[in-house]
């Protein structure tokens, strides 16, 4: 099975070994069909050292903690 990989802009880091990711996914309205964005917050293990305000890469991984089951790839 592939590995889910996402893009996404580092909001918070104001834990030890994790970022929050914020990932904007484009959504079409079911009525209106206009373009919305809807932002998912996740919790990512942090192991390249990037920074708030960076675009990082994220891949999905086996379960680290209660809330943190990715991992930042690289920055992009």
């Amino acid at each position: 099975m592939p590995v889910k990989r996402l893009t996404g802009k580092i909001i918070s880091a104001k834990m030890e070994k994790t970022v929050v990711v914020a990932i904007e996914m484009p959504k079409k309205h079911a009525i209106y069909e206009k373009q919305m964005k809807n932002t998912k917050k996740l919790k990512v293990r942090n192991e390249v050292g990037a920074e708030v305000g960076n675009v990082v890469i994220i891949e999905e991984c086996r379960p680290l903690s209660k809330d943190v089951s990715w991992k930042v790839v690289q920055k992009a």
